[in-house]
This record gives structure tokens, C-alpha cells and sequence, in this order.
């Protein structure tokens, strides 16, 4: 059965004196919502879009205020089934986000056969007057309730989660990094964005002529860069590591050559950067509709993980999660089900990495699995499947079976959900960036970032980032 969230009054039923109020307060995603349908993108009436140095708080468009009136009359008095006729509005202040308002009509006067004339005003919380108006309408003139009607879910992606990743590595010194074979467009504009931001120094490494042909080409200017000539990839991958072992570098980064040439020369037995640890990729995504980052590992490097591998990439990324400011992660060992099923090994597997976390085989975070992927990040199938967990519906972390399932995962929510993307491979003595061609500039720049705060938490054993809800250290 629905429930009736309004009926309302007929023109019958109307008097002279009736009044009816409603009260909202204005939010900065009000502001966005009403830039988007009316196409006013006056930077006034939008959050930090004012211009620079201006502090002042944002200014809600005149008609934004006007429209309350509207949602008292269609929703309370008269109520569904009212059509506005005209309406004189004066205003009289201005309103800001923060604000509570209370719109209010009352009846001024009835006109046969259906007409209504209403007095309006729209108050602050401090009792002054925002607005006055005249609203003449068609009052309905048979019964109409308004159920309860769902809107469609709007969801806001503003970016945010990776703008603070990127702020947090403001006094933190750039990152000498080595960058392999930079010789097309994407990757060049890329390290000259993340150079400007203060994040990198870099080093480009690779076939000089080539390299100054694709910044010419590409309009990037790469005078303040070194360049250090290499005659092919194969030999930029090799002396990009070459670089680090030289203390001249302290991080990698992909350019135009395949993500296997740099993998093949970092996980060399004598001149890589293996360490005892196996190295793994990790996805940071901002995924809209999420309040925290979510982390997608491996994805790009192990192919068919055995169980100890596995629990590397579990440390992996519970060591990244810590350093971009999440001081516990949940981590879901991801399967099919939320149950141990030995026909489904990757349940076994979860379930025993789970255990080896119980018993400080793994550290630092809260490890739970098996766990399915509708029950490790929504609340409610966690709690509708009976799950009593830590983690389950909160999780933080996903640790899929294989790389098959975690890149499909990582690119769906990336192109179908619209998540903002950025990744670091792990493990290594360095941060390796393998930055995709088909990545952004705020994905290149976020990975940069990722790679940044990777180096400050190894160095000093803390995150540069303040944890959400906790206070911005002094």
C-alpha cells in the first residue's frame, strides 16, 4: 500500500486566511542540482567557483529562493493538481548555503472560477525577510493526493576524494621519478601536469630526439626537465631502474611502451626492485555514491595469484590504505559467496587469509571473506544475509581472485559507474606508476599523488592525509 504523503484542497474547500509553510535548508548539491536544470552557471551560486581570493559564502540564485513558494502551493496549499497562473516576487535579501528558509502562502483572495490569489514570504532562521511575492493560481477543483512517489536517485561526483589525496602532498617534497619512455602526448602532458603540481621531479628517460619531437608535437614544454637518452624502451624500462639504484630516482613511472617491459626490468632478480615482498597493482577509485576511496587489487599484475601471493597483495594494500589516510582498512577477500565452499577455491582462500590476519600474519587492517560483492560494500545485503562482520558493507578494500576479475571490476566502475581512477603498483623498493593511456589528467595527477603519499608513509611510518571525521593536525 502507498502511503499518502499529501491531499489536497479544493478550491471548494479553500477560505481566505489559510495558510500553509514549508522549510528547507539550502545545501551546496541544492546549488548544483538547480545550475544543472536551468543551465545558470553564474559562478556566484556555485561553491568555490567565485573566483580567486573570494571568500565569500555562496549566493543561491534569486529563482532557486522563488521556487519554495512553488513546492508549498503544488505539495501543501492547494496542494496536487495546482497550476501557477503568475507570479511577482520581490526580493529583499539574499540567501546562503547553510541557511534554513521557511516559505509560507496565505490566502489573500478567491476568484470563480478557480482562482487563487496567495501572499508569499520566505524567512531565514534569523527572522528576516529573504522574499515577499504574489502568487495567483488555478486551484484544483477535484480530490488529488500525492503518494509516495519516488524520485530517481540523483548521485553527485564532484571529485573531491581525489582532490584531497592531491592537497594532502602539498609540503611534501616533489618525488624524483623516473620516467620510462615518454614519447607520446598522454604521457608527456601528464608529467608536466604532475611536475606544476609540485608532486614530481622528473627524469625522462628514453630516445632524446623522440622525446623533444612529441613535446613539440604535443605543445608541452619539457626545457626544465632532464632528459637522459635511451636507444629504445626496452633500454628506458632498464635505466629508469638503473636510476633508483642510483639514488637519482625514488619513483617510476610509466610513458609510451608497454606495461610489461617496466614490470620485466623491476622484477629482475639481480638489478630489479624486488624486495621480499611480491610486488601487486592497486586501484584507487572515487566511485559516486561511496563516502570513502575504494581500493581494487590485483588487477594488473598477478594473473592466477596462489594463496601466499595473495596475502602479499592483501599487505600491499592494507600498506596503501594506510598511507592515503584510512588508519584501519576493511579488506573483503572477494568470491562468489559469502560462504566457505570448497568447490569455489578463491572461498577457501578467503577464508584462510582471513584467519591469517586473525593471527598477525597480516597487519594493519580488518580482513574478512569470503565475501560476495554486493555484501562486502552495501550494509543492508550485508544485514539481510545475516553477515556479522567488521567489515562486510563497509569494506574499504577488495581483494578479488584473480586479475581477470579485478580488472573487469576496476574498468566497470571506472567506465559504467564513472568512478575516477588512479592506481600504484606496490611491493617494489619504489612506487611504480602505470599509467594508462586512456587515463585523465585527474587520474595521472591522483596516481602521482598516490605514489607522493606512498614514499612519505614508508619514510616516516605516517599518512600525510587527516582521516575523514578527524581533526586537521595543528
Amino acid at each position: 500500500m502507498h502511503q499518502v504523503v499529501a491531499t489536497n484542497r479544493t478550491f471548494d474547500e479553500i477560505s481566505v486566511g489559510d495558510s500553509a509553510r514549508i522549510e528547507r535548508t539550502l545545501t551546496p548539491n541544492d546549488l548544483l542540482v538547480f545550475a544543472h536544470a536551468s543551465g545558470n552557471l553564474n559562478p556566484l551560486h556555485l561553491e568555490g567557483r567565485q573566483g580567486e581570493g573570494d571568500s565569500d559564502v555562496t549566493v543561491a540564485p534569486s529563482m532557486w529562493v522563488a521556487t519554495l513558494l512553488s513546492a508549498v502551493l503544488g505539495n501543501r496549499l492547494p496542494g496536487p493538481g495546482t497550476l501557477y497562473k503568475s507570479q511577482a516576487v520581490e526580493f529583499l535579501g539574499r540567501a546562503h548555503v547553510g541557511d534554513t528558509l521557511t516559505a509560507t502562502v496565505t490566502v489573500r483572495e478567491k476568484r470563480p472560477p478557480n482562482i487563487v490569489v496567495f501572499d508569499g514570504a520566505i524567512t531565514n532562521q534569523r527572522g528576516e525577510t529573504v522574499a515577499t511575492a504574489v502568487c495567483e493560481v488555478l486551484a484544483p477543483t477535484a480530490r488529488a493526493t500525492l503518494e509516495d512517489i519516488s524520485l530517481p536517485e540523483l548521485v553527485f561526483h564532484q571529485h573531491a576524494k581525489f582532490d584531497r589525496l592531491i592537497s594532502s602532498c602539498a609540503g611534501l617534497p616533489p618525488l624524483p621519478t623516473a620516467v620510462a619512455h615518454p614519447c607520446d602526448t598522454p604521457s608527456l602532458r601528464g608529467v608536466a601536469e604532475a611536475a606544476k603540481a609540485g608532486l614530481i621531479i622528473p627524469l625522462l628517460v628514453g630516445p632524446e630526439a623522440k622525446i623533444r619531437a612529441a613535446a613539440a608535437a604535443a605543445g608541452v614544454d619539457i626545457t626544465a626537465f632532464e632528459i637522459i637518452d635511451a636507444p629504445h624502451s626496452h633500454a628506458a624500462a632498464a635505466r629508469a631502474v638503473a636510476l633508483v639504484h642510483e639514488d637519482r630516482a625514488r619513483a617510476v613511472m610509466k610513458g609510451a611502451l608497454h606495461s610489461d617491459e617496466v614490470l620485466a626490468e623491476i622484477v629482475k632478480r639481480d638489478g630489479g626492485l624486488r624486495t621480499k615482498r611480491r610486488i601487486s597493482h592497486v586501484f584507487v577509485l572515487d566511485a559516486p555514491g561511496l563516502p570513502h576511496l575504494l581500493l581494487v587489487t590485483d588487477a594488473a599484475i598477478n594473473i592466477l595469484p596462489d594463496l601466499m601471493t595473495k596475502a602479499d597483495i592483501v599487505q600491499n594494500a592494507i600498506d596503501l590504505a594506510r598511507a592515503i589516510g584510512i588508519p584501519k582498512p576493511k579488506v573483503a577477500v572477494m568470491s562468489a559467496v559469502e560462504t566457505v565452499n570448497p568447490a569455489i577455491p578463491s572461498s577457501l582462500d578467503a577464508a584462510i587469509l582471513s584467519k591469517m590476519a586473525d593471527r598477525g600474519q597480516i597487519t594493519g587492517g580488518l580482513v574478512d571473506g569470503p565475501l560476495a560483492m554486493d555484501n562486502a560494500i552495501d550494509i543492508d545485503a550485508a544485514r539481510t544475509k545475516g553477515i556479522a562482520s567488521v567489515v562486510a558493507g563497509m569494506a574499504e578494500v577488495l581483494v578479488v581472485p584473480n586479475l581477470e576479475a579485478g580488472n573487469m571490476l576496476a574498468k566497470n566502475l571506472t567506465f559504467v559507474a564513472h568512478a575516477d581512477s588512479a592506481g600504484l603498483v606496490v611491493g617494489a623498493a619504489v612506487p611504480v606508476m602505470l599509467t594508462s593511456r586512456a587515463d585523465d589528467a585527474r587520474a595521472r595527477l591522483a596516481s602521482a599523488a598516490l605514489a607522493v603519499l606512498f614514499n612519505h608513509w614508508k619514510t616516516t611510518g605516517e599518512s600525510a592525509v587527516t582521516p575523514l571525521g578527524a581533526a586537521p593536525a595543528a
